[in-house]
């Protein structure tokens, strides 16, 4: 088959509308993609992730169609391809795993749907958990009776081995992160309670975005969860290849992340696995502020 210029211009405007959607009578001027209008302003926080846009449009019932990749070296998990299924050990909550150690990470990254009276399972014995709310209200109590009500953008961590439950009355959505804890001599971690907005913002000398850390930087915790927000235009200046694993939850805006030699559009809800020296760099896009939520193994010798 040939192709001449015009069918080809044709063929590309067809393809990428959904980047650039252009009234027919503006030809030769490229708009902004649509966003959300103002009504979703008085939208809840993160309601994005629970709500996704299974865009481009014209694309959600081609059979076969997932923006989901995944490689030797990362992948890339998003909404139109999550498979959830009752979580073992949990009551009335369902789970889509996005990250597990069969794709050679050291850790499991999980969306978990908590419905009406669902309460939480415990890890395994030596695992650690970690558990931040996305959508909803849960109340987190652990063995000496003390009780938290996590609401959105809240967070819990709890050390290996510690009794805990997780309830809702009502429906709510935790990405939930778990690992065997890597012990050191004389350094233990402990349960951790809090809320991003009580986070200081950190020093991030030679970048632009902000930057919180929700878990203490000390020996005792042999992780990290990042909260990274980036102005519509800003982006990574480093570009980073280093040891270090992430699982990553997009919970705001969107951009391009680039994983290796490959290049992604990505958006809220979208859920991404970096394993180590995997080159990486990422540039926030659209009309409003991205936000992302990263996890990150730290304060431990990479050869052990």
């Amino acid at each position: 088959m040939v192709i001449d210029d015009s069918n080809y211009k044709e063929i590309l405007t067809q393809e990428f509308s959904f980047l650039n959607p252009v009234d027919a009578q503006e030809e030769g001027f490229c708009t902004a993609p649509s966003f959300p209008n103002s009504d979703s302003i008085s939208k809840p926080l993160y309601w994005e992730v629970t709500n996704p846009t299974l865009s481009p449009s014209h694309l959600r019932d081609l059979p076969g169609f997932t923006r989901s990749v995944y490689k030797r070296d990362h992948a890339l998990i998003t909404p139109e391809s999550h498979v959830f299924s009752p979580l073992p050990d949990w009551t009335n909550t369902l789970a889509a795993f996005l990250i597990t150690p069969e794709m050679g990470s050291h850790f499991a990254m999980y969306l978990a749907k908590m419905q009406e009276n669902s309460i939480s399972g415990l890890p395994p014995a030596g695992v650690e958990r970690f558990i931040f709310v996305v959508d909803g209200n849960v109340v987190m109590s652990n063995a000496s009776g003390k009780s938290h009500t996590l609401k959105m953008d809240s967070y819990a961590y709890l050390p290996p081995d510690a009794e805990h439950t997780v309830k809702s009355d009502v429906s709510a959505t935790l990405v939930v992160f778990e690992r065997r804890y890597s012990k050191i001599e004389n350094h233990a971690s402990r349960e951790i309670v809090g809320s991003t907005d009580r986070q200081p913002l950190l020093e991030t000398p030679g970048e632009v975005f902000e930057l919180r850390k929700l878990l203490p930087t000390s020996l005792d915790y042999d992780f990290n969860i990042h909260i990274m927000d980036f102005q519509p235009g800003e982006f990574l200046n480093v570009k980073e290849v280093h040891y270090n694993q992430h699982g990553l939850l997009l919970l705001e805006g969107r951009g391009i992340y680039r994983l290796g030699d490959n290049w992604y559009p990505v958006e809220a809800g979208d859920a991404i696995w970096m394993a180590p020296f995997v080159p990486q760099w990422y540039a926030a896009l659209g009309k409003t502020r991205t936000r992302y939520l990263l996890y990150k193994d730290v304060n431990r010798n990479p050869i052990f």
